[in-house]
This record gives structure tokens, C-alpha cells and sequence, in this order.
């Protein structure tokens, strides 16, 4: 019967123990780290602005009334040069005017012994697109003086002034790096009383930008804002 050697078998266990012994070493470190890497902290960021509009559509819409179709479009024509004269008086000469097509409606007799006033009755809009908002403001606080020239003004909620800002990609940036600022700020809070300190960041998610008037009285003022949501690791 044939001897083996007994000194290399013990070589090749040792070996073996020792990387057994190294292996769930290595196994447990990783462990460990991966349950560090399960730490982390969900907060918000929140950035908010105040911004003055930089666009004005200004809808002035009236009414005319006629017993024919030409009387009735000479009527229109009258009171849209009217409209146009005083737009030019309050420095909007050079704004983009358009002109919607007018909204003619033929009045019927309610009975036989109702007759209506006029026969036909259309209601026009002149709009005006400008970034120049001091002006806008201005011709709006005067408009009633277009009644006492024989414009027939309809007050419309359709047909209601628009302010629009229209700078929102230019200021993203710096209310985007304010906002996570913000929710570094208050996981840093967190993080301190629950003895532990801010690690990197493990996932963040920027959210949507709202824009909103800043209220009734002045919408030509925008208030924006955007909340960020994002987590971070915690560290010992």
C-alpha cells in the first residue's frame, strides 16, 4: 500500500482554513458596509421668489349695436379706431395689437309686440401684447375714458387681463442649488440629533416648478416655487 505525504496535506488544509477564515472576513466587512449603506435620511428642500412679470396681454373688449350689417361694421370700426387713438395716447403705439374677428349675433322679437332695440349687436376685442407692464398698469387704471368717447366697454372674465413671466429657465439654476441647500440644512438637523453626520447624497429628485400669481391684487407679481426631495446617507 502506497504512503502519501503527510506534510502536504496539512499544507493544503492550513491553506484552505485560512482562506475560509479570510473569506467570511471579507464576507462579514462587506455586510456591514452594506448595511451602512442602508442609512439615510428622506428630506425636502424648499426655494420660493418673487418675480415682476415681464409680459401683459391686455384684452379691451366692446360692444356695438346696428339695424344693418354695414351700419354695424362701421359702428365696430369706429370704436376699434377709438380704442387704438387711446392706446397710442398711453405710449402703446408700438405694442402688438391684434384684432379678434368680431362676434355678431341677430336679435330675435321675444313677441309680436316686443320689438328689439337693434336688429344685429357684435362684441370685437382688441388685445395688447407688451412687456412694457408700467404702461399696461397705467392704461388699465384710465380705460373709463373710453366710455365718455362712446365706447361701449363689456367687462368679461374671459376677456380679463394676463400677466406672464417668461424668465422661469433663467432663474432654475439658482433656486434648484437653494432648494437642495435648503434639505441639506434640515438633514443636517436630523443627522446631529440622532448623533450621526451627513453623507453623500443617494438619490434626489428636483420636483416641478409652480408659478402663481402672488395674489388677486397684483398678479403682475409671480411667486415662484419648487420643493426637492431628496435622501441622504447618514454617517457614524
Amino acid at each position: 500500500m502506497e504512503n502519501r505525504p503527510v506534510v502536504p496535506s496539512l499544507l493544503t488544509g492550513l491553506i484552505l482554513a485560512v482562506g475560509f477564515v479570510a473569506g467570511c472576513w471579507v464576507l462579514a466587512g462587506a455586510l456591514v458596509d452594506f448595511k451602512a449603506m442602508d442609512r439615510y435620511v428622506s428630506v425636502k428642500g424648499l426655494a420660493e421668489r418673487e418675480v415682476p412679470a415681464d409680459l401683459a396681454m391686455w384684452p379691451i373688449s366692446f360692444s356695438v349695436a346696428a339695424d344693418t350689417l354695414p351700419d354695424l361694421d362701421a359702428a365696430l370700426a369706429d370704436s376699434r379706431k377709438k380704442v387704438l387713438t387711446f392706446l397710442k395716447e398711453q405710449g402703446l403705439g408700438e405694442a402688438e395689437i391684434m384684432n379678434a374677428a368680431p362676434r355678431i349675433q341677430e336679435n330675435q322679437y321675444n313677441s309680436p309686440n316686443q320689438r328689439p332695440m337693434h336688429r344685429y349687436t357684435a362684441q370685437a376685442v382688441v388685445t395688447v401684447r407688451t412687456g412694457d407692464i408700467a404702461k399696461v398698469k397705467k392704461g388699465m387704471s384710465v380705460a373709463g375714458e373710453l366710455v365718455s368717447r362712446g365706447v361701449l366697454l363689456v367687462q368679461n372674465y374671459e376677456f380679463r387681463p394676463t400677466f406672464a413671466f417668461t424668465g422661469l429657465n433663467g432663474i432654475k439654476p439658482d433656486m434648484i442649488a437653494e432648494a437642495t441647500r435648503n434639505a441639506r440644512d434640515a438633514a443636517r438637523q436630523f443627522a446631529e440629533d440622532s448623533g450621526s453626520r451627513v453623507g453623500g447624497i443617494k438619490r434626489a429628485t428636483q420636483g416641478y416648478f409652480s408659478l402663481q400669481d402672488r395674489d388677486q391684487y397684483t398678479p403682475e407679481i409671480k411667486k415662484v416655487r419648487v420643493v426637492t426631495s431628496v435622501d441622504y446617507f447618514l454617517e457614524d
